[in-house]
């Protein structure tokens, strides 16, 4: 084995985490088992940076991103550069502005250093919403990526792709700067829309399979884990029917008793997670009701907690028996936890909040935050050099 690829296999890749929010990315990039040291973490939200601190004994650089110059982006000597940049100008909800958007400048700014630094990174990781891949934002980026000599392979893909049932397709780019290449430079400059590239290793029987936009995610359903495997509260007995005489007040005391409330204990009386009858009543037929033995729920937003419509999947407690039709409010409605939404998230069981972050914050910062279980291949495929 020559000396320099001895070397580089030893030696830990030295990684800026940029918009580092509460560790999403970190978390995946230790999941991936890439052995990476962290050299610096940036974020401007300060109740984000507490729970980053809380669990990494490291707090992040909380300036403005735009401050940064080219000289001091070397000196920390990165080879990679992981980037999840804000999503608004780019939601179906917002205006997308794209470029236009002031809350897209930093990012922008950020990639214009990059022709202007004397030791550009080898690798750059990006994640953000779907609807992205369509912006003039991104194609100011690609345009920026190949005038630096990178080649890039984009996926748009989703937890339900990797066994989690939990619907939120997000948009990736990884990049690799010349002369590094991808393990399948096959998909090189191309959008993907199935993991094919992260899981296999015959290619060209990927290329039908990955370049087909995924209308529906429904074929992956059947390998996904049922929800209750990812609660903090489960009903004792697995599943309550609608003649038990246990209701939510119970089923949560139960649980609670039982361990130590999944880092939630500050948040652990069932009024706070029961849905109120009025909400139920006035919004029932927009609610996105799932079971425990449901294979998917959908998206939890930032929002969550807050508004019902939109935002996130509520619990049915209560299963009806499938001879009998019930309403909502006998299926004793809640909210998924924070620390259900963690897991759905697919952070460690060793994620913690710290304890004066309220409730609202911490399914605001899960909502902005990544899945785990889709980052962390992407990650490994990224960091892997070709043999």
């Amino acid at each position: 084995m020559e000396e320099s690829s001895c070397k580089r296999q030893c030696e830990p890749w030295r990684v800026l985490e940029f918009y580092s929010g509460i560790g999403g990315m970190r978390y995946s990039i230790m999941n991936a088992g890439v052995n990476a040291m962290i050299v610096e973490a940036f974020d401007i939200n300060d109740v984000a940076n507490d729970v980053y601190e809380y669990n990494f004994g490291h707090r992040p650089c909380q300036g403005n991103i735009q401050t940064l110059s080219a000289a001091d982006l070397d000196s920390y000597r990165a080879q990679a550069w992981l980037l999840s940049p804000p999503c608004q100008p780019y939601t179906r909800q917002g205006l997308q502005k794209g470029s236009a958007d002031a809350r897209a400048s930093s990012f922008l700014k950020i990639l214009e250093l990059i022709p202007k630094s004397s030791q550009p990174p080898l690798m750059i990781f990006v994640e953000n919403v779907v609807g992205f891949e369509t912006s003039d934002t991104h194609s100011i980026m690609i345009e920026m990526l190949a005038k630096a000599a990178f080649v890039t392979q984009e996926f748009i893909l989703s937890p339900l792709q990797f066994g989690v049932p939990y619907s939120r397709p997000r948009y990736f780019c990884l990049a690799k700067r010349k002369p590094s290449s991808f393990q399948c430079p096959l998909f090189n400059n191309q959008l993907l829309w199935a993991p094919g590239p992260l899981l296999y290793n015959d290619a060209n029987n990927m290329v039908n399979e990955c370049n087909q936009p995924q209308e529906s995610y429904d074929q992956w359903l059947p390998a996904c884990e049922p929800v209750e495997n990812f609660l903090e509260f489960k009903n004792p007995t697995n599943q309550v029917e609608m003649n038990s005489s246990l209701n939510l007040t119970t089923i949560v005391s139960i649980e609670v008793s039982e361990g130590d409330g999944g880092n939630g204990s500050d948040f652990t009386s069932a009024s706070q997670y029961s849905v109120p009858l009025s909400l139920i009543k006035r919004w029932g037929a927009a609610m996105d009701i799932v079971y425990p033995d449901s294979k998917r729920c959908c998206c939890f937003t930032k929002s969550y907690y807050r508004y019902v419509k939109g935002t996130g999947s509520l619990l049915a407690t209560v299963q009806p028996k499938e001879s009998e039709a019930s309403s909502l409010e006998e299926q004793h409605l809640r909210y998924f936890t924070p620390r259900e939404v963690a897991n759905l998230h697919s952070f460690p069981k060793d994620f913690r909040f710290p304890p004066q972050i309220s409730i609202r914050q911490r399914y605001a910062l899960l909502g902005n935050s990544l899945s785990v279980a889709v980052v962390a291949p992407l990650l490994g495929y990224l960091f892997t050099e070709p043999s």
